[in-house]
């Protein structure tokens, strides 16, 4: 999207991923992860995983596309998923699926480790699919206290749409002192700001889509997309932004204070906060805290945008809470998993192909 001055140079946020002889991060690598995490909330580390752990977790995503009878998440956007124009569904802890899940925790025990005790739990283990048409989602915070991480397993474009980031916009004491006591405050009004846009954005594709033989929209899609008493946080439903009752982006969000504000800061906004859009390599994993502003983007390319999505709380979280925006799949809600579990559990047979001398073993 032009029109929010969005970045796809993620270079300043990237991290190589240095592999010792014990399948883990070194401790340099794991040391400058951690330090892209605390000062912006998200750290790429490129290389994470090799071709063939990468070909295995792409296997457990078309297998779960698959099946008839996938666990679809119920948070993000449903509408999306009922017209699917995504597909956002919850693994099973199958053995297969924890052993991908374990190789990735044990990888990254360096860096998850600081922010997740052994005893945190799992989640959510996931596959988010995007295709052509699907919605831009609003500028928003997960509920806080948890580490994500999205796991690439093909090239992603730009025009898929990898997730966008406002760096630095994570919650953390003394975080709201910035930018003259005011960071959390301004950071609201650029969120406001970039999901006006991301309205506008979303009404226009619509309009287009009613004619475009390429995204033909389906017999009551538009209604429930503009006009739909439906539940949705990240639809452009002009009913539910009038009436107040999205908590993503509505009405109040714009009252005449807030509008007050914004023209006063104006551009200023640009420089103190920045969106990132991300389009990692295959093998790349994106590591971030839940409290990060952030956005799935709509795909404007016709190949799907395939991501595998995993979720460990950093602290306590209500139940009620942790299903705000996670959705576990029923095998992991019957039987619970751990950090520590997965640090435990066997992970996947190394890859002959990886050369640890590259990193100096």
């Amino acid at each position: 999207m032009r029109a929010l001055g969005v970045s796809s140079d993620t270079s300043a946020f990237e991290v190589p991923a240095a592999i010792g002889a014990d399948g883990r991060l070194t401790p340099d690598c794991a040391r400058q992860a951690v330090g892209m995490i605390d000062r912006y909330g998200v750290v790429v580390l490129t290389g994470l995983l090799s071709d063939e752990e990468a070909a295995f977790g792409l296997d457990l995503v078309r297998q779960t596309i698959a099946d008839p009878d996938r666990n679809k998440c119920a948070f993000a956007s449903e509408t999306d998923n009922r017209y699917l124009r995504r597909d956002f569904c919850s693994l099973p802890t199958s053995a297969p699926v924890v052993s991908f899940a374990a190789t990735l925790c044990q990888r990254l025990e360096g860096v998850i480790g600081e922010y997740c005790g052994r005893s945190r739990p799992l989640l959510e283990v996931a596959t988010f699919t995007s295709y052509i048409g699907s919605s831009h989602q609003y500028l928003h915070r997960d509920p806080a206290g948890v580490i994500s991480l999205f796991a690439a397993f093909e090239d992603v474009s730009e025009e898929q749409g990898g997730t966008v980031f406002v760096p630095g916009t994570h919650m953390y004491g003394g975080a709201g002192n910035h930018h003259g006591g005011q960071a959390y405050a301004l950071m609201e009004l650029f969120r406001a700001r970039a999901n006006w846009l991301i309205l506008k954005h979303n009404l226009a594709k619509l309009r287009a889509m009613r004619t475009d033989a390429a995204t033909p929209l389906a017999p009551g899609e538009f209604r429930d997309r503009v006009c739909s008493s439906k539940w949705d946080l990240h639809q452009p439903n002009l009913l539910r932004f009038l009436t107040g009752k999205n908590a993503q982006f509505s009405l109040r969000d714009l009252a005449p204070r807030a509008l007050w504000r914004l023209w006063r800061e104006g551009a200023g906004l640009d420089g103190k906060f920045r969106l990132v859009q991300t389009a990692p390599r295959k093998g790349s994993v994106i590591l971030y805290r839940s409290d990060l502003i952030h956005a799935g983007p709509d795909n404007r390319s016709p190949a799907p945008r395939r991501f595998f999505g995993m979720s460990i709380a950093r602290d306590m979280i209500e139940t009620k809470y942790w299903h705000d925006g996670y959705s576990p799949d029923p095998s992991l809600t019957a039987n619970p998993l751990t950090f520590g579990d997965l640090l435990d559990a066997p992970p996947l047979p190394r890859p002959a192909s990886r050369h640890l001398s590259a990193v100096g073993e």
